[in-house]
């Protein structure tokens, strides 16, 4: 199973983005996260629309939208159209959860659902035959540069014991607390897709930080 990096720019050097963008591509990571914050789904604001559709001219890497917004259904057309490669939205963000599975799917582009720590498995799991993806939030959604709450891993084992009794053809990925300490923990739990933030973004040598979240030989 290929395990991928994604590399959330909510921590990375605003004044020189697209050098950001550019190293984490060189460094090898598999695609760029990109958190969008309303302040009212979560207390913080980050970027939007505009800022996808400039910074998608940097890369080939495809782009891993995370809404977390209130109502994501108004917004799934907007940010496809941007340059969205996988549009993710929260299950508990108010929106009729299949529709807005159905208008990701309608641009061609992937969907994914995610969770936060509190929320159950059992809110997503009549939509995981119609998804590519699932983020299981290791911390609270909102800010960069947490720690890993230990009682998701549970959540991640899971959710890969129902992708595997039912074939359900999804990358469980993790975001929150991803580091070179916790990424073969989370691994070894199920998980295939590990977003990392001020980890990568913060190392001196992103390529060596991007190596020590695959997984062990």
């Amino acid at each position: 199973m290929r395990t991928f990096v994604s590399a959330s720019i909510l921590s990375a050097d605003f004044s020189k983005l697209e050098c950001e963008i550019h190293r984490a591509e060189k460094s090898g990571a598999d695609m760029i996260h990109f958190d969008v914050m309303d302040g009212i789904f979560v207390n913080n604001i980050s970027f939007g629309v505009p800022v996808l559709k400039s910074v998608k001219k940097c890369t080939l890497l495809p782009f891993d939208v995370h809404l977390m917004i209130n109502e994501p259904l108004r917004f799934i057309k907007p940010f496809a159209e941007a340059g969205a490669d996988i549009i993710t939205f929260h299950a508990e963000a108010g929106s009729d959860v299949k529709e807005t599975i159905d208008l990701i799917h309608s641009f061609g582009i992937k969907a994914g659902i995610s969770v936060k720590p509190a929320t159950p498995l059992s809110e997503i799991i009549p939509y995981l035959d119609n998804l590519e993806l699932v983020l299981v939030m290791t911390v609270e959604p909102g800010f960069g540069g947490q720690g890993l709450i230990a009682s998701t891993l549970k959540k991640i084992s899971e959710l890969r014991r129902l992708a595997f009794e039912n074939n359900y053809n999804i990358s469980i990925q993790v975001d929150g607390g991803i580091n070179g300490d916790t990424a073969q923990t989370v691994l070894s739990a199920g998980a295939d897709n590990l977003v990392s933030g001020s980890y990568l973004f913060g190392a001196e040598n992103m390529k060596a930080a991007v190596l020590s979240l695959r997984p062990l030989l």
